[in-house]
């Protein structure tokens, strides 16, 4: 866009004879427009377009969601802070697991607690 604009304005000033545009050559001054096309078809080449316009859907989705959900009364910044606190707390319980708990001590069918009576 900006070899576009800088065209136009180089090509109004060689047609309408003003400052030193006007001494220039043709090609000087159309030099913008032909480095605007090679642009253009760079950043076709690469995908440029289609990033930015996926960008904008998911923009546009995003705030479209938040405003559903304002209406619906649930607030978005707050659950955001909710899950947030929520995976900070996992993830320290995961770097600082708990110790396992003993396990249960069996006895064996003819053994009883010591402070029961026998029947």
């Amino acid at each position: 866009m900006w070899f576009l604009i800088a065209g136009v304005l180089m090509l109004l000033m060689k047609v309408a004879e003003f400052g030193p545009v006007a001494n220039w050559s043709w090609i000087v001054v159309l030099a913008p427009f032909a480095l605007a096309v090679a642009w253009w078809s760079f950043s076709d080449t690469i995908g440029l377009p289609q990033k930015r316009a996926m960008q904008r859907m998911e923009d546009r989705k995003a705030d479209r969601r938040g405003k559903a959900l304002e209406a619906l009364g649930i607030d978005a910044k707050r659950d955001r802070h909710v899950r947030r606190a929520r995976d900070t707390a996992r993830k320290i319980a995961a770097d600082n697991p708990a110790p396992p708990p003993a396990p249960p001590t069996k006895l064996k069918l003819d053994e009883r607690p010591p402070n029961e009576p026998r029947m």
